[in-house]
């Protein structure tokens, strides 16, 4: 094979690569809009099986603006879960975290500075 044949074969198949991206993510939009009943998702499902190239592209002119919006309030929700859970997992009892790093500061595993950075930390933990 010829250099470009190598040239090609590589962008066909990072096009093939990218449309499979594609029709996964307009799967996952389907099941992700609670505005379509089941049935409207089905037939989506079943046309972009049977004619994926056509559905696809139909889809994304007639519903991309409500796939950046479903997206972008996804992205949102899980930004807001996972700060929850940091917070959960961090200092959940900030007056407990200051209890073990004093019994630690009595028995000279830290410093008089790090016990007030432990406590700093655990009375001001803010995201």
């Amino acid at each position: 094979m010829d250099l470009w044949s190598w040239i090609w074969t590589f962008f066909w198949m990072f096009a093939y690569v990218a449309y499979l991206f594609v029709l996964v993510y307009i799967l996952i939009d389907i099941f992700r809009d609670p505005e379509l009943n089941g049935w409207l998702k089905a037939v989506w499902v079943v046309l972009l099986i049977s004619l994926p190239w056509i559905t696809g592209l139909v889809y994304l002119i007639a519903r991309g603006k409500g796939m950046a919006e479903r997206s972008a309030r996804k992205q949102v929700e899980y930004q807001e879960y996972s700060q929850e859970e940091y917070r959960a997992m961090s200092f959940a009892n900030p007056a407990e975290e200051i209890a073990k790093a004093q019994a630690l500061r009595e028995q000279g595993v830290i410093t008089d500075g790090e016990f007030e950075a432990i406590k700093a930390k655990a009375l001001g933990s803010k995201f």
